[in-house]
């Protein structure tokens, strides 16, 4: 996840200040209006953004025909322009999510499947994947459990807009926030602790910290942080996949993965993508395409974004 830092910064200058300010309003304001509507406006955003954010909608395709390599051109310029959609829906929905009622929140939370895979108090990293819903998914976490959560953050860029994204995702369960900055060490401790750690690992930041393993037949460069943290916590881990419906959302718990961590990294990382293909299969066009998951390439194979 990307909570945000308490330290301060200065705000923003110019335009680009005030259109912060006024997209917070506008999120504030939003909070109060039916999901139909929310979801209505959603709609109209994606469908604008897929017509003016062009290197997005490139990328998007990319990756789309990359993975699924059977398909038509059609169907690929649908699923991207559906995905659009699904990805303006997720984001507006952060406006109720961290400001609604705290009654309607819940019941638009819907968390199903193995839930009883996280009672007690055992070390657990919480597989959470890219989809669209994966605040949705925090949030249902920490509303509805009883036990107290982790999470990963990095800074905002403008104060006020980090302001408003720490007491969002800050709002229910008093989770326990590490900064990304404070490296391994606070984050191994909350989950010998018991604290389940919220991670995110299934996007390319790179060559550091990396191995390549197929996704989706394509060699990705990969994160190897959840067999990392499984293994110097002894933890087990549970993977969480959250999907928008249009009741709101659905977060499914997934049984503890069996015989995981090994001690074998490159393994494990494969095992992680082939188990998150079998999600992204499940809804598909609610995976974070617009990210460029195929950026880093082995030595000597040619860049696949132009």
């Amino acid at each position: 996840m990307n909570p945000v830092d308490d330290t301060e910064r200065p705000p923003t200058p110019g335009w680009r200040g005030w259109l912060n300010h006024a997209g917070l309003l506008f999120m504030r304001l939003l909070s109060r209006l039916p999901l139909a509507w929310v979801r209505a406006l959603g709609w109209l955003l994606g469908v604008l953004l897929h017509q003016v954010v062009l290197r997005r909608r490139g990328i998007a395709r990319t990756n789309w025909r990359l993975c699924f390599p059977d398909q038509t051109e059609a169907q690929v310029r649908q699923a991207v322009r559906q995905h659009f959609v699904l990805f303006a829906q997720a984001w507006l929905d952060r406006s109720w999510l961290w400001q609604g009622n705290p009654e309607v929140v819940k019941r638009r939370l819907r968390l199903k499947g193995a839930i009883q895979e996280l009672d007690g108090q055992a070390p657990t990293v919480l597989f959470a994947p890219h989809f669209v819903g994966m605040d949705a998914g925090w949030t249902a976490l920490t509303v509805h459990l009883q036990r107290r959560c982790c999470g990963i953050y990095a800074a905002q860029l403008n104060a006020e807009v980090d302001r408003w994204m720490a007491q969002g995702r800050r709002r229910f369960g008093d989770p326990h926030i590490v900064a990304r900055r404070q490296g391994l060490k606070p984050l191994v401790a909350a989950l010998r602790a018991g604290l389940p750690l919220y991670l995110l690992p299934d996007m390319d930041h790179g060559p550091r910290d990396s191995v390549f393993v197929p996704f989706f037949g394509v060699q990705a460069a990969t994160l190897t942080s959840l067999t990392r943290f499984a293994r110097l916590a002894d933890a087990r881990v549970v993977p969480v996949v959250s999907r928008l419906t249009t009741e709101g959302y659905e977060v499914t718990i997934h049984p503890a993965w069996a015989g995981y961590p090994t001690r074998d990294v490159q393994a494990d990382t494969a095992r992680m993508n082939s188990e998150l293909e079998t999600f992204v299969r499940a809804f598909p066009e609610q995976y974070y395409w617009v990210h460029k998951r195929f950026k880093t390439r082995p030595p000597g194979t040619p860049g696949v974004y132009g």
